[in-house]
């Protein structure tokens, strides 16, 4: 039977639990949740094993990314289930601080970025959102010194703000983005794919089809402008409400107005039902 890791909800205990892991040099790697595990969480944990001698994993859902309107009381939450998976992988410590420990009373900081986080994809949406990312992963990274952190590619352009945010604040993290791990269809695993009814989930691989025909126009050398715009309107024909899909330099998240211009990354958000999906391609 595998041992549970080691389950820690204090900062005094998170401290001495992270001396131990330490002991001879080890390195320790971060995996940053919201709990509800899946298939792709999982792929980061095992990342993180290759690369570091020790693992945490934090559980928290941060209330400060959720807008008033967002479904932050619904969102699922699995503990028993993630502490089973987590165990089994030999994951050595869970961090799971409750909303107090976190933001105690008087809390009045926030780690606000700039470049991209303000790419105007994301953030022209939730205009809240990464204010709130980057300063629960700030603290995160400040609570357990990490000398690595694991990311999904899924969340692209959080995966590019956390980065920067670590290398601008000499947080000592070394953010690694792994890639999207996906249902047999294409449909990006995520925590909130259990949201969608049984049509909504038929549905929801366009995306990802979509993405994927775009990007081999591009490759082909077709115009970016026309090669989105029907893009646009394949994600809308199946029953999506469109957010946004842009083609994007991929490390800046610049507007990009021909292929040559550097690295391409293709990204959607879209709301099918209740239920809002990002994914990502690269060209």
């Amino acid at each position: 039977m595998p041992r549970s890791p080691l389950i820690v909800r204090t900062l005094p205990a998170l401290r001495r639990a992270l001396d131990g892991l330490r002991v001879r040099k080890a390195t320790v790697a971060l995996v940053p949740t919201m709990g509800a595990l899946h298939d792709g969480h999982i792929a980061l944990v095992r990342l993180a094993k290759r690369r570091a001698t020790r693992v945490v994993v934090s559980i928290f859902v941060n209330p400060a990314q959720f807008a008033p309107h967002e479904d932050f009381g619904s969102y699922p939450r699995t503990w028993k289930a993630d502490i089973a998976r987590l165990a089994a992988e030999g994951v050595d410590m869970v961090w799971n601080p409750d909303v107090k420990t976190m933001y105690p009373a008087g809390f009045a900081t926030k780690i606000i970025t700039e470049g991209p986080a303000t790419a105007d994809l994301e953030d022209r949406f939730r205009p809240h959102f990464f204010g709130g990312v980057t300063t629960v992963v700030g603290k995160l990274f400040t609570q357990t010194r990490p000398d690595m952190a694991f990311f999904g590619e899924k969340d692209f352009q959080q995966l590019k703000v956390v980065t920067r945010m670590a290398r601008d604040l000499d947080l000592g993290v070394k953010v690694t983005g792994a890639t999207t791990v996906r249902e047999r269809d294409g449909l990006a695993m995520s925590s909130r794919n259990v949201y969608l009814s049984a049509a909504e989930r038929a549905a929801a691989p366009v995306l990802y089809r979509t993405l994927k025909a775009a990007a081999k126009r591009l490759r082909d050398g077709d115009a970016i402008t026309a090669t989105m715009a029907a893009a646009a309107d394949a994600i809308t024909e199946a029953g999506f409400e469109l957010d946004y899909v842009e083609a994007r330099h991929s490390e800046s998240l610049a507007p990009v107005k021909s292929i040559k211009e550097g690295p391409l990354r293709l990204l959607v958000a879209a709301r099918i039902g209740k239920t809002r999906l990002i994914d990502n391609v690269g060209v």
